[in-house]
């Protein structure tokens, strides 16, 4: 079969199920994972001929993405922050607004280091990613800030597992721990600076996530009870408290709906200069205090 009749082909069968522009991307991920292809190619070499080895991986992942699996578990690796990842059912897939908080962090630790605080001390600044799933945070945050220690943590051994794999594939260390954080009374040390984009989606809001993610991403990483929806800001922020230096920075992601429930929480133990940010979409995303 050409790769015209194919993309033809490809496109129909999916057509019920994905808008366009999502088929299309699809199909470009494919051809560029199993043939090497670049988008220019499909106007190129129309009617380059795939072998039926080829066709055999094509139709394999047709039927996981019939069935609403995320093209991302389907290649194993996605990126994020311009860096490579590899991610499986036992991770969440790191998501744009995620990015967003990475380049917040960042320019707020390019503040940090030129303050008087940081010059007087000659010590390298510590980061805690909490919840780190496939280390998207933390890893993307060593390979800008090589100076910097960095640690992470999750419950997920099998998470940990894979977060491991993308420290060694982008080349950087970062000290990875496993912890149940909601048990957790004392954390190893004390911290310049406290991340988490902790499960933050409560049950009621199921009807209004996709399939692909309902039926395939770990829900021990994306839903909280709707009767305690912040249980994870509000022990997080306890441990904050405890174990970031003084004038240290905790970074939340957020639940969109719930922006100014964790501002409240945040006051109530006394952080500091507490600022909410919305995210490209205009919802409320992040947090960042002070203790």
């Amino acid at each position: 079969m050409t790769l015209k009749d194919y993309k033809l082909f490809f496109t129909d069968t999916l057509a019920t199920l994905y808008p366009k522009t999502e088929i299309d991307s699809f199909f470009f991920l494919l051809i560029e994972e199993y043939l090497e292809f670049q988008r220019i190619d499909l106007i190129l070499k129309p009617d380059f001929l795939i072998t039926d080895a080829t066709l055999s991986l094509f139709k394999k992942a047709l039927e996981r993405l019939k069935k609403e699996e995320p093209i991302q578990y389907i290649l194993g690796k996605t990126e994020f922050y311009g860096y490579p990842f590899l991610v499986n059912k036992n991770t969440l897939i790191p998501r744009p607004e995620t990015e967003e908080l990475v380049e917040w962090i960042l320019i707020e630790m390019a503040k940090l280091q030129t303050t008087i605080f940081y010059k007087q001390h000659k010590n390298p600044l510590s980061i805690l990613d909490i919840g780190t799933g496939t280390g998207c945070i933390p890893i993307s945050l060593a390979k800008k800030l090589p100076k910097t220690i960095i640690s992470a943590i999750d419950i997920s051994t099998n998470a940990l597992n894979i977060a491991k794999q993308n420290a060694i594939l982008n080349n950087v260390e970062v000290k990875f721990l496993e912890m149940d954080i909601l048990t957790t009374e004392n954390l190893p040390q004390k911290f310049n600076v406290i991340i988490s984009n902790p499960p933050y989606v409560r049950e009621l809001e199921k009807a209004e996530i996709n399939n692909n993610v309902l039926q395939n991403e770990p829900h021990l990483a994306l839903f909280v009870t709707d009767n305690n929806p912040l249980i994870f800001y509000d022990k997080i922020a306890d441990l904050a408290k405890k174990h970031l230096v003084k004038n240290g920075l905790l970074f939340f992601e957020i639940n969109q709906y719930l922006g100014k429930e964790t501002v409240t929480i945040l006051k109530q133990k006394e952080f500091k200069n507490i600022e909410l940010k919305k995210d490209l979409f205009g919802n409320d995303r992040m947090i960042k205090c002070n203790v």
